[in-house]
């Protein structure tokens, strides 16, 4: 094993031999399984490329009509009618504890740019935390963990399996993200959370079949075995985050059944997976521009319905997705209107069965809990609500074409700013960005520059100006965009420079990246 990154300030206390060793251990054992799992992807993809569909798989089938449950929900996860998401660096961690929301989704993925400092640094925040010795100062402002009140259960996602860490290489070549993320905080922390009664929990991203939950669930009884932890002492959520696993949530829910806490609706991600899988079949998926899909689409309910039955027929929380809204102290009519959206967004999703949902910002941890409240009342959740009214084909979870709304000049211009303001800031270290009063990650800039390329490749005219979408009318938009951006407080001409040229690699040429965070790593240092 070699290590290329440096050695900051008590990163030493993370990067320890014995630490170091254990995730050695996991990727030598599981490394290349996880490279044939996602050559599996590419050989997919083609498929979809060619013609293909997505549908029940007819191999599982006996999955699907089996009679089996998921593990009772683990100490600290019974009640997760408030979830709030964010970053791993030292202030998050700190307000996320605080926020009186139940969990908190410690992000080392898209809400978290892959600086070796903010990878490791996030580790080392994680275990102060737990330790209850973390603090920070800025501003004038001291930031500290409140004294003897019950904090939110951590749960930590990392990096999904397409990700490397480069500056971590065994036999000469880099690891897992996945797997040394995981294997940090597991070694450190999951003894941590076992004394104070909970566990070691996760979030797993980016799966897109049951073959890629065996690997994880197999990674699960490895990582307990070599360090004495009993097994099913993990619990993991995993995020239904693209296409093809939206037909494989009993089978996913199946292969972790002894380490699972249930599903996500992580709806910006399925998004972007939608318009990936079938970007090369003309109209047929063509989204209307990205502000304008909102839950209610035919193809979007259909996923949050049948993600709903299934974990509650299987005995599994049901988590819905992300409220992005950033309240705004300067503009109360702006936040009138927005809060009254994220309340309706959560009375949908309490109404439907989920047993909580997500929040991006402490403001608005109680306005999700009022609402959940007026469900769940006294009870932790609502897993006996069985939603045995749905069902669900795979011609429904496909119906994108049914999706109301238009394309608009001013829905690309939308498209532009938001992915050139999001990949200068990740480029810079940050990877939860305030946006138009909306916290952007990864996520939404990888729907914002897909869209564009689909736009580009269908020859699509905006409803507003009539004018065809093409490289030349995208690129003169960038430039538009870049001089309104140069004239704020504060531009880095540097990082938009390099946000620019990445942003016209993943947008306009005629390759599709598979993830603009992979171009966009390889140039980090």
């Amino acid at each position: 094993m070699e290590i290329t990154g440096p050695m900051l300030e008590r990163f030493d206390e993370i990067l320890t031999p014995e630490a170091l060793g254990f995730v050695e251990a996991l990727q030598r054992e599981f490394g290349a399984r996880r490279l044939e799992l996602l050559e599996a992807r590419q050989a997919r993809q083609a498929e979809l490329s060619a013609g293909g569909t997505l549908d029940f798989l007819p191999e599982t089938k006996a999955v699907r009509e089996g009679d089996w449950r998921v593990a009772p929900p683990a100490p600290g996860l019974e009640d997760r009618r408030v979830e709030i998401t964010g970053p791993v660096d030292r202030k998050m961690t700190i307000n996320a504890l605080n926020s009186g929301a139940k969990v908190w989704l410690a992000d080392f993925e898209d809400a978290n740019s892959p600086l070796w400092e903010n990878c490791v640094g996030g580790q080392l925040n994680l275990r102060d935390a737990l330790d209850r010795t973390i603090d920070f100062e800025a501003g004038g402002k001291t930031y500290a963990l409140r004294p003897d009140a019950e904090l939110a259960t951590v749960v930590v996602r990392p990096r999904g399996w397409h990700l490397d860490e480069k500056h971590v290489q065994v036999d000469g070549r880099p690891v897992s993200a996945s797997l040394f993320d995981f294997g940090l905080y597991f070694f450190h922390c999951a003894q941590r959370q076992i004394d104070k009664g909970k566990g070691p929990y996760f979030y797993l991203p980016k799966m897109e079949s049951h073959l890629e939950a065996r690997l994880w669930n197999d990674v699960f009884t490895r990582a307990q075995e070599l360090l004495g932890v009993p097994h099913g002492t993990i619990r993991a959520t995993v995020l239904i985050e693209t296409y093809p696993a939206a037909f494989e949530m009993e089978e996913i829910l199946y292969e972790l059944r002894e380490h699972s806490a249930g599903l996500n609706a992580g709806r910006w991600d399925y998004l972007f997976s939608v318009i990936k899988k079938f970007r090369t079949r003309g109209r047929e998926f063509l989204l209307p521009e990205r502000n304008a899909v909102t839950m209610t689409a035919p193809f979007m309910r259909a996923y949050t319905e049948l993600l709903v039955r299934t974990c509650h027929k299987r005995g599994a929380h049901a988590i819905g997705g992300m409220a992005a809204f950033i309240p705004s102290r300067r503009d109360p009519e702006v936040n009138a209107t927005a809060l009254e959206k994220v309340r309706a967004d959560k009375t949908r999703e309490s109404g439907d069965g989920f047993d909580g949902s997500w929040v991006a910002h402490p403001d608005l941890v109680p306005i999700c809990r009022e609402v959940f409240d007026g469900v769940l009342g006294s009870r932790p959740n609502q897993l006996d609500r069985l939603r045995e009214d749905v069902s669900v084909s795979a011609a429904d979870l496909l119906s994108v074409s049914e999706t109301p709304g238009d394309i608009t000049e001013a829905g690309l211009r939308n498209n532009v700013d938001v992915a050139l303001r999001y990949l200068a800031a990740w480029m810079g270290g940050q990877g939860a960005v305030a946006i138009h009063n909306l916290m952007e990650d990864a996520a939404t800039a990888e729907i914002s520059r897909s869209q564009i390329w689909q736009w580009i490749h269908n020859d699509i005219t905006l409803a507003d100006t009539g004018a065809v979408v093409t490289k030349e009318l995208v690129e003169r938009i960038i430039e538009e965009e870049l001089g309104k951006i140069a004239a704020e407080p504060g531009h880095d001409e540097k990082l938009y420079a390099q946000a620019t040229a990445l942003f016209k690699e993943v947008a306009l040429d005629d390759d599709f990246a598979e993830f603009l965070t992979l171009p966009a790593y390889a140039q980090m240092p």
